[in-house]
Formats: structure tokens, sequence, C-alpha cells
């Protein structure tokens, strides 16, 4: 490994990598915002996967946007090559003075060291203890204690070589106006008027999802309370197919679905706007934890240390106070099975109740 980075490093071009789902991709914001802080002139660019574009393409603070497409290996490998190629120099027109490669892949390495960048910050990864790893990256940071830590806060271990402490880091959400005006033209359309809640009961993984039955008592016993709900799900025909049935089971008028008809800035707009938010384990929770709406989460058999909200205005319910769970690296993310459903009803109305009332 090179020496210390010196104090005075002032980067004028920061390139951060990470190649994951929506609510990892919001969970790297910590990271850009205390950039920004300590580098205020520095250009900060992301490279991610096309498909989580949303989650970043409104943020102040990011210059620009590199974009991995996962379609790329579908054309054929002198396609594919056509357009790594093309990133590659992409990426190094941009003469990075940093980069944080917070992700794990081998291809994020590789763009690492070929950036050319003179200080190249990674994971020292025990599956990637190998000297290409080492090769590709100046600062190797320790995930020794990663099993303990929140994804935010393994994140922003990354930052320990520039001297930035993880201590008050910050998720941010953001969106356009465009955004919030599309959404108050489909509340005003749904006719709601006043405060509302947003529920999102959906998941792409059924084993992170709550019953059906409970979640429509969930809508009817705080309808009957006087509250609007709205539900929200992706456009996916699963998720579609179980907002219709939630809505089949519930007595009371008062909730509407606004489910598959945002895109996330849109959706963060309308969980910004709402509340309370209620929803399991997803982008979509993450959100309304960085956007500072109230936040409660329902958990199954997920690892809680890592994925819990990340704020102070939240509330975990997890089904391992009321069951047995499987291991969360056990699970077969194509299970039917709702683990769940040991959550009984009553103690979400009463956390809800709880943030209501406040």
């Amino acid at each position: 490994m090179a020496s210390p980075i010196p104090v005075q490093f002032a980067p004028k071009n920061i390139l951060l990598i990470k190649l994951r789902h929506h609510g990892d991709m919001l969970l790297t914001t910590p990271v850009i915002n205390a950039l920004r802080q300590r580098y205020p002139q520095a250009n900060i660019d992301v490279l991610l996967y096309k498909e989580t574009r949303p989650m970043l393409e409104a943020h102040p603070a990011i210059r620009q946007l590199h974009i991995i497409d996962r379609n790329w290996k579908k054309e054929g490998g002198w396609q594919k090559f056509r357009h790594e190629m093309a990133l590659l120099s992409a990426v190094r027109a941009c003469h990075y003075d940093l980069v944080i490669n917070l992700a794990d892949q081998w291809r994020s390495a590789i763009i690492t060291r070929f950036s050319a960048a003179p200080v190249r910050i990674g994971f020292a990864y025990a599956k990637r203890d190998h000297a290409l790893w080492r090769w590709c990256h100046t600062y190797l940071v320790s995930t020794k204690t990663h099993n303990q830590l929140h994804t935010v806060e393994q994140n922003m271990a990354a930052l320990e070589p520039l001297g930035i402490s993880a201590e008050g880091a910050k998720a941010s959400m953001h969106f356009s106006a465009a955004d919030k005006q599309k959404v108050q033209d489909a509340l005003a359309q749904q006719k709601v008027s006043g405060p509302f809640i947003v529920l999102q009961p959906t998941s792409r993984w059924v084993f992170k999802c709550w019953e059906d039955e409970k979640v429509a008592q969930l809508i009817d016993t705080l309808a009957a309370d006087g509250h609007t709900l709205v539900l929200t799900a992706a456009p996916d025909q699963k998720e579609q197919a179980m907002i219709a049935h939630i809505q089949s089971l519930c007595h009371s008028q008062n909730v509407v679905s606004l489910a598959g008809q945002f895109s996330l800035p849109q959706l963060a707009a309308l969980i910004d706007a709402a509340q309370l938010f209620i929803g399991v384990d997803s982008a979509p929770m993450h959100m309304a934890a960085a956007l500072d709406t109230p936040c409660l989460a329902l958990f199954g058999p997920t690892k809680l240390q890592h994925w819990s909200p990340w704020g102070e205005n939240n509330r975990v319910i997890w089904a391992g106070d009321y069951a047995p769970l499987p291991s969360p690296d056990d699970i077969d993310t194509k299970t039917e099975q709702r683990y769940l459903s040991a959550i009984p009803v009553d103690d979400v109305v009463a956390a809800a109740r709880s943030f209501l009332h406040d």
C-alpha cells in the first residue's frame, strides 16, 4: 500500500463506484455528502448500473453518472467489448485524482486501475485477497468489522484514508420540481387533499412481505381512525396483483392506490409529503428514512444490522421477535413463504399510532 494520504490532498475530480441494487445506491449518499462537505470545489461522479440511476440522478452534488447496462452482455461479445472500452475511455478522460471503489466485483477494480487516478481506495475483501486486486488500488480498507456495521458505516469506512469520519453520516434522496408536481397532480386526481400515510407492502422478494390479509386489516384500522392511506408498489405485474388483492380485502374507502404510477424520484416526492411511511425492507423504506419521513419498517430474515432504516425517525418491527426465523444466508430468495407472518397487526397499528400522535 502507498504511504498515507497527505492532509492537504485536495482532489479536483472524484469517482465513486458502486454496482448494486437501488437501496444500496441510496446508502452511498452519506459518502457523496461527506465528500461534498470535505471537498466543496471537487467534481463528484458516480459509476453505477443503469437501472439504479434514478436513485442518484437528482443529487445536487453529482456532476455526472457513468452507466453500466447489464443488457450489454445480451448484445454479444464484440458489442459488449466496445461498450466496456467506451466506458473505460470515458472514465480515463475525466482525469480523476481520486477513485473510491465501494464495489466487490473484479470489473470495478479494473476500472479503478484504468482510471489512472493517483489515489485509488478499495476494500480488502477476503474473497479478493489477490495480487491483482491489490494492484488495482493504492489503499485497501479492512472489512474485518463489516459484519457488525450498518451498510452506511461500511461505505463510510472507505473514507478513513482521507481522514473523514463516519460520525454524523447522513443519507439523502433527491427529486425535481417536476417530480413533485406529478405527485401533487396524482393526489388531486384521487381527491387526496389532507395528510396521508404511504404504505408500500410489496417487494420483488415475496419472503420480505407481510400477508395481504394483515395489510388490509392495518389499512381498515388506520382508516377507521380517520387516516387516508396511499398504496404504492413497483410497476411489476406480481406487485400490482398483490396491491389489487389487498384492496379487494379492504372494507374502507379511505385508501387509494398509486401503485406503479411513479418513477423512484417521484415516489420520493410522494413519501416526502407523507405524514408516515409504512413498508417492508425495500428501497422505498430507505428513501423514507433518507427523507426524514417517519418510517415504520417491517423486517423478516434480513440482516437488520446492515439494512435497518438509517436515521433518527424510524422504528423497526422484526418478525424474529415473535417467531424463529431462518438465517438470512440460507434463504431461498424465490420462495413464496412470507416470513413476516408472525408479526401481529395490533403491534403495527400501535407503532403507527404512536408516530401519528406524536
